[in-house]
C-alpha cells in the first residue's frame, strides 16, 4: 500500500494517474492531523509519496505554513522512521532563492520547505530510505485551479487562447527558470534507484520566460506584449534557477514537445 498525500493537488494528481488505485491510500491536505491520530495500519504501507503542503509563495501566515509544511510532515516522517517505510517527498528549489547550490529562500513558504529539508538531514540515518526532491519550475496539465500560481506554460496558453496576446514582463530575455514537465517529476521519483538524500530534480537546461512566451505564441498563432515588472516581486522572485541533475541520467521532455 502506497500512503499518498496531496494527491487532489496538481502533482499528487499527476501521481495518482500512474499508480494502481487499489493500492493508494489518499489522505488530503486539511485531514492531516486527524489522520495521524486515527491510522493504525502503518505495517501494511510500503511507501510513503509525501506531496501535499501548501504550495503559494505569497502566502503570510507562518502559523499555517508551520502546520501543514512542517509540523505535519515531521510528525509523518517520525511514523515512517517508526516502521522502516521508505518516504520520497516534495521540497522546492525556491529554497535557493537567487543562487545556484547555495540555500538563500525568499519568503516564508520556502523557508517552511527548507525546515523540513534540515530535519531529514539531521536525521537521514533514521530512516529506511528517504528522499526529498526540490521540484523546479513543474508545468502540466492539471493546472487551471493554480490561477496565479500556475506555471507560465499554462499561464501563457490560456492568455493565448482567451485574447490571442501573451503578457511577459519587460526584460523577460534575462529571465531564466529550469521548467520540468509534471511526467517527468513522476517517472523520475517513482523510477530512480539513488539512496537516501535530498535532490534537485529540473532538467539542468534553463529557459527564459520570453522564449517560453514565444514558443507558446508560435503554437498558437499569439502575439507576445511586454508589460512592467511587478514593483512587490522584485525583491522576492526567482530570476535565475538551474538544477544540478548530475546524480541523474534522464531524457527530459522539451516545452515544444509537451505543446506538440
Amino acid at each position: 500500500m502506497i500512503l499518498l498525500t496531496g494527491s487532489n493537488g496538481f502533482i499528487g494528481s499527476h501521481f495518482k494517474k500512474v499508480l494502481d488505485a487499489s493500492l493508494v491510500l489518499e489522505v488530503d491536505q486539511k485531514e492531516c492531523s486527524s489522520f495521524l491520530q486515527e491510522f493504525d495500519h502503518w505495517d501494511e504501507l510500503d511507501l510513503i509519496l509525501h506531496q501535499g503542503a501548501i504550495t503559494s509563495t505569497t502566502e503570510r501566515d507562518p502559523s499555517l505554513l508551520h502546520k501543514y509544511n512542517v509540523e505535519y510532515s515531521i510528525r509523518l516522517f517520525e511514523k515512517a522512521i517508526e516502521f522502516g517505510i521508505p518516504v520520497k517527498y516534495a521540497s522546492s528549489a525556491s529554497v535557493y532563492g537567487n543562487t545556484r547550490g547555495n540555500v538563500n529562500p525568499l519568503n516564508q513558504y520556502s523557508i517552511s520547505k527548507l525546515i523540513v529539508d534540515y530535519w531529514v538531514n539531521d536525521n537521514i540515518d533514521r530512516f529506511s530510505l528517504i528522499q526529498g526532491f526540490r521540484y523546479f519550475n513543474v508545468y502540466g496539465s492539471g493546472e487551471e485551479h493554480k490561477g496565479d500560481q500556475a506555471s507560465p506554460v499554462s499561464k501563457f496558453t490560456k492568455q493565448a487562447l482567451e485574447t490571442g496576446t501573451i503578457n511577459v514582463f519587460e526584460g523577460s530575455e534575462n529571465y531564466l527558470r529550469d521548467f520540468i514537465c509534471v511526467s517527468d517529476i513522476v517517472d523520475v521519483v517513482l523510477n530512480n534507484n539513488s539512496s537516501s538524500g535530498i535532490y534537485d530534480l529540473g532538467t539542468g537546461k534553463p529557459t527564459s520566460f520570453r522564449s517560453v512566451g514565444d514558443c507558446v505564441a508560435n503554437k498558437y498563432s499569439a502575439k507576445v506584449q511586454e508589460i512592467p515588472f511587478p514593483e512587490h516581486l522584485k525583491s522576492k522572485y526567482q530570476f535565475d534557477t538551474c538544477a544540478d541533475m548530475s546524480w541523474l541520467n534522464h531524457k527530459f521532455t522539451t516545452i515544444e514537445e509537451y505543446l506538440k
